[in-house]
């Protein structure tokens, strides 16, 4: 109740900086297109720092290039009106919601955003088991014949009993039990159900077998074409990139810090790891050290993607696909991973090589491909291939074919 109230209030104080300010929105006063979609999430797309986020960012570019229309809300995670994000996408195209006053001075508040451009949505795409939950009934009472979209982003209750099963943590198992009741319950409202992935498709179909409904949409990843790139001599040392609100990130820093890295420097004492993401909690930011470079948050990551020789994401749980995969492959960047982070990408015959699932699998995979130049060009050339079902044009026709 006291959480709520503070909002509230912060909430009015910031309506009357607006009014000072002389800013009064209409959101639906200048719409340009016939065909729009809502768009719901916990918060504005940090595109620059988490998988999911950026994900998204890509959906909504690829949407109003394609003449829709969209109303962007955030059911704020963190009250952030002022941030270049929702400039970011009000320059795109977008109609985003931010808290501001009405012709007579009222604070337009989430709610009311929704009330005002419900009417002229086609579509409601909300993404995350929880926001479906909640604005399933506030888009039905307001716009009924709207359709709507259940993105979930991963399957949740795969992610928690996925950990609940490393950690053995039978309270993390109520958690994913908690999840798989919600999903499915969504699943059941939703007149189009999106994954991340056609692994995830296949698992979400043993609890949930409309597979009609059931669409995938992933990533989206563009091979970035370089011709002067770095080569494999002038490259050293490794690269790990990661958002920290994300608890599998958490968990594969720990576990390069505790025994990957101590195993790998047995065989190779001269090489270091960079780790890269947004928020590291003080657990990841205390393991920083000559050789185990903790940056937090870069703006410009391309550096880093183009002068380290491997990209190293040891994935201990987790669903979905995942985002840091996708952008080593943008860059040609050689990887190895885990059976957890591989999920949803065809490796082919490069699997064994990038791929494994104990630290001495993972160890061994670095060495080779740390060592051997011949290896490292063939997965290097190799990334092109496997990222080619998430291109644009690809994601496109999927996206394309939920909105006609």
């Amino acid at each position: 109740m006291f959480k709520a109230v503070k909002l509230y209030f912060r909430l009015k104080s910031l309506a009357r900086k607006f009014q000072k300010q002389k800013k009064v929105l209409d959101f639906t006063s200048n719409l340009k297109y016939k065909t729009n979609v809502i768009i719901v999430d916990t918060k504005l797309p940090e595109y620059d720092k988490d998988s999911g986020s950026r994900r998204l960012t890509e959906i909504i570019k690829l949407l109003i290039k394609n003449d829709i229309g969209v109303f962007l809300l955030a059911d704020f995670k963190e009250y952030r009106f002022t941030t270049d994000y929702l400039q970011f996408f009000r320059d795109l195209g977008a109609v985003v919601y931010e808290p501001a006053i009405d012709k007579s001075g009222k604070l337009i508040t989430k709610k009311d955003f929704v009330e005002q451009v419900l009417p002229f949505a086609d579509f409601a795409w909300l993404h995350r088991p929880e926001i479906f939950a909640k604005y399933y009934p506030i888009v039905k009472k307001y716009k009924p014949s709207a359709k709507l979209f259940f993105d979930m982003v991963d399957f949740h209750y795969l992610r928690f009993k996925r950990e609940s099963e490393l950690t053995n943590n039978s309270s993390v198992m109520k958690k994913a039990d908690k999840f798989l009741k919600l999903e499915l319950e969504n699943c059941k409202k939703a007149e189009k159900v999106i994954v991340i992935s056609d692994v995830e498709k296949e698992t979400l179909q043993k609890y949930y077998n409309e597979e009609s409904k059931i669409i995938s949409i992933s990533n989206i990843h563009q091979y970035l074409e370089n011709n002067n790139s770095p080569s494999f001599d002038e490259r050293k040392d490794l690269l790990f990139i990661g958002g920290f609100d994300h608890k599998p990130n958490v968990d594969a820093v720990n576990y390069l810090a505790k025994e990957i890295m101590p195993l790998l420097w047995k065989s190779n004492p001269e090489i270091s790891i960079t780790i890269i993401g947004s928020n590291p909690p003080e657990s990841v930011v205390n393991l920083n050290s000559d050789k185990f470079k903790v940056l937090g948050y870069a703006e410009n990551v391309a550096p880093y993607f183009l002068n380290s020789r491997i990209f190293v994401a040891p994935l201990r749980y987790g669903a979905g696909i995942k985002g840091k995969i996708g952008q080593s492959l943008e860059f040609g960047l050689p990887l190895v991973t885990t059976d957890i982070g591989a999920e949803g990408f065809n490796f082919y015959d490069n699997k064994s090589i990038m791929v494994g699932n104990t630290s001495q699998e993972i160890v061994d995979n670095i060495i080779l491909l740390y060592q051997s130049k011949e290896v490292w060009e063939k997965v290097s050339s190799g990334s092109k291939n496997v990222i080619e079902p998430f291109s644009i044009s690809s994601i496109e026709q999927k996206i394309l074919s939920l909105i006609k």
